[in-house]
């Protein structure tokens, strides 16, 4: 596995721990519709949540979610579209990314609520 997926992978761990932590109801991860995959599904305070997750070594090409383009959005508002068609749901919907540098000394956490 090329170390950009493992770096991937451990972001999208850690960021479930922190939902967790959070009291978060994780619902699924890694969920796909069509074309897109949503990191994390989860509910919290009537809102059900669709969370994408952006992981990065440093910030050379930016932060994680500078990432997140116009294209991803509308993926993910696809996705819910399909993923209410299947699991039907009267709680608001809310879009979350939650962006992580894990660098060499420390890791960086930014959630970032309501973000597109």
């Amino acid at each position: 596995m090329a170390d950009h997926n493992q770096l991937g992978k451990d972001g999208e761990l850690i960021a479930f721990m922190i939902l967790q932590r959070d009291n978060y109801n994780i619902l699924h991860t890694n969920w796909k519709y069509k074309k897109a995959e949503v990191d994390i599904i989860a509910e919290k305070d009537d809102f059900l949540i669709f969370i994408e997750v952006k992981t990065r070594g440093n910030t050379k090409y930016g932060k994680p979610s500078d990432a997140i383009d116009k294209q991803k959005i509308a993926l993910y508002k696809d996705a819910v579209e399909g993923y209410l068609e299947q699991y039907p749901c009267e709680l608001e919907i809310r879009f979350d990314v939650i962006s992580i540098i894990i660098g060499k000394d420390e890791t960086e956490i930014e959630h970032i609520s309501n973000a597109f």
